[in-house]
């Protein structure tokens, strides 16, 4: 792979910007798929448990794991875990067949120590580093084998919980916008509200008529 592939360039428009940690993520992403032997997702047929959390790096993988994968927060078949790595399993959810990768921590450690982020920790945005000092980063994690890179476990099985679209709406008694049902409270007298106007901060807790 290059910088010319389709792929990688749908995953640097999607990012938005050009650094190392995006097509790390991509190629991680593809390597799951092909381990897993499935296809980029086109609804919820996968499931990407990422153990990334809030940070330079992390942010960027995911966006390439998503890229790759097609498992994106919009469809739901995202989960962020919080726990700071760069890792993340990707689930088949008709048959829980999963796998986990990892960047290996020794090419963590290289690419904190490497130019890129030493332009990042002075406070230059990525999207104004020299393409010089950039694009021999990005073309190497392109071109190398990913296996020099990434740690692949073995296949495993695990449970998936089903889940089933909501398409139920009703209109909140204060607001009046439409609501979808798993986001409708009851009032103490019995009126329908939308989570804000229910005083409720997030989807959990109230009850659903």
């Amino acid at each position: 792979m290059d910088q010319n592939d389709a792929s990688y360039q749908h995953a640097l428009a999607f990012h938005g910007h050009k650094c190392p940690a995006m097509p790390i993520g991509l190629r991680a992403g593809r390597l799951a798929l092909e381990r897993l032997c499935v296809e980029r997702a086109r609804d919820k047929e996968l499931r990407v448990e990422a153990e990334t959390g809030v940070g330079h790096a992390m942010g960027c993988f995911l966006d390439g794991v998503m890229s790759a994968t097609g498992c994106t927060y919009g469809k739901g078949n995202v989960r962020k875990l919080g726990w700071h790595k760069l890792a993340f399993t990707l689930i088949e959810t008709a048959s829980g067949r999963a796998v986990r990768i990892a960047v290996r921590p020794e090419a963590i450690e290289a690419g904190l120590a490497g130019p890129f982020v030493a332009l990042r920790k002075q406070g230059i945005a990525p999207q104004d580093i020299s393409p010089d000092v950039v694009d021999p980063l990005v073309d190497r994690v392109l071109s190398r084998d990913a296996l020099e890179f990434l740690d692949v476990g073995e296949p495993v099985h695990v449970e998936v919980a089903k889940t089933h679209p909501t398409f139920g709406v009703m209109r909140c008694s204060r607001c009046r916008e439409a609501v979808f049902l798993g986001g409708v409270r009851l009032d103490a007298e019995g009126r329908t509200l939308c989570i804000p106007c229910s005083g409720h901060t997030s989807a959990s807790g109230g009850t659903s008529p």
